[in-house]
């Protein structure tokens, strides 16, 4: 059969660990045996970054940004202990954190559900799909250390020179203060990929904050949000069926635990970063999630959710065999190519997409699995296979039409 042929390149960031390993063996046993894959390639594997002083980083953004849909393999931010590992020059930003900077963008992360690996809450029944903005509030805060009686004092001073003072705290011994900040024009930004991204999906959009405590703060959350929901989204909102829905964070917890799931849940950025592990480990795995960043003119970067999965890359190293889970990293490409393939209008690209996806979960709902899933899977027989015999496994499940 001939390859299926692309028009415009994704643009490809390689990463670090084992999931570099995986990366390129997913292009070789699953992509381009079918697939004329057409890609703008950047190295953002630790060395090669500290190598270009991450611009590298900067780079990959910017050709996002200019074709409009990525793919990223896990990366590693680097920690003092990395830094003395691998010689760097200095301790490098988080890829991603750089990345979401420089696109806008809104983190969107989705449990990818098999039949035999059931939630821990028995009522979810389709994924919950948490939206994070991964800007600012504790993020992105000054702290200090207070040592002893005084007053802590919150002072806005405009260019004009005028001048709003607020005192935070009047000290009577040694205590913490801390200041964080966010911006009406990134809140914006947030709310219109949230809105955007539900309504491609046809689900209902959730979003909550803690606004009866914090009536400036997180109310200015829920403000913005109603107010672009009503002016730009409500009526196509109306048209799709589907609702946007806001309520106080305690209450979305325990709305959520109660639902059958199916909606994107939009979160201020800790708790964002915080239900999205309570979900996936609820749902079953780390590895078992998908990740998008979404920048509110409509660019797209799929990765999966997890680490570099740097323990089993020190097993890789001396020979031994492992076992790793490559199903988020196939879906980050699937997911990818499915947008490539409709931006660019190319359905046989969408549909080799849907086909991947199908065959990887038909291969673990068959029994075939890695030993992470193994521990999880409700089956009467499992055959555990390593790595390379997955991806293997699932090429076999495609070839023989899934």
């Amino acid at each position: 059969m001939a390859k299926i042929a692309m028009v415009t390149p994704l643009v490809e960031m390689d990463g670090d660990e084992m999931t570099r390993i995986i990366w390129q063996a997913i292009k070789e046993k699953l992509l381009e045996p079918y697939i004329d894959l057409k890609t703008e390639y950047y190295d953002l594997g630790l060395k090669h970054r500290d190598e270009t002083d991450d611009q590298v980083t900067v780079d990959s953004a910017l050709a996002t940004q200019k074709y409009g849909v990525a793919v990223k393999c896990a990366t590693i931010t680097p920690n003092a202990q990395r830094v003395e590992e691998y010689g760097l020059k200095k301790m490098w930003r988080s890829p991603n954190g750089t990345i979401r900077a420089l696109l806008d963008g809104t983190v969107f992360r989705a449990p990818i559900m098999v039949d035999c690996i059931k939630p821990n809450v028995t009522n979810w029944e389709k994924p919950i799909i948490i939206a994070r903005h991964a800007y600012g509030d504790i993020y992105k805060s000054t702290e200090m250390d207070i040592p002893g009686p005084g007053k802590v004092e919150l002072v806005f001073t405009g260019e004009d020179g005028s001048r709003q003072t607020l005192t935070v705290h009047d000290f009577k011994g040694p205590g913490v203060a801390m200041g964080m900040h966010n911006t009406d024009a990134s809140i914006s930004s947030f709310a219109r990929a949230c809105f955007n991204y539900a309504l491609d999906l046809k689900q209902d959009l959730w979003f909550s904050t803690k606004d009866t405590i914090s009536k400036t703060y997180d109310h200015t959350f829920k403000d913005i949000f109603q107010e672009i929901y009503d002016a730009e989204f409500k009526a196509q909102y109306e048209a799709a069926g589907i609702e946007y829905f806001y309520t106080l964070i305690d209450d979305a917890v325990a709305r959520v635990i109660r639902s059958k799931g199916g909606f994107v849940w939009a979160c201020k950025n800790y708790d964002g970063d915080v239900m999205s592990d309570m979900l996936a480990t609820a749902f079953g795995s780390l590895a078992m999630m998908t990740s998008v960043l979404v920048s509110p003119d409509g660019k797209y970067e799929y990765e999966a959710a997890h680490g570099t999965v740097t323990r089993h890359y020190y097993r890789h190293l001396k020979g031994e065999e492992t076992s790793t889970n490559s199903v988020a990293t196939i879906f980050a490409w699937t997911g990818a190519l499915r947008k490539r393939g409709q931006l660019d209008h190319i359905p046989e690209l969408e549909a080799f997409a849907d086909r991947l996806d199908r065959a990887t979960l038909k291969t673990i709902e068959s029994g075939v699995m890695t030993k992470d899933l193994a521990a999880l899977a409700k089956l009467d027989t499992i055959k555990t296979v390593n790595t390379m015999q997955f991806l293997d496994e699932v090429r076999a499940t495609m070839e023989a039409g899934e």
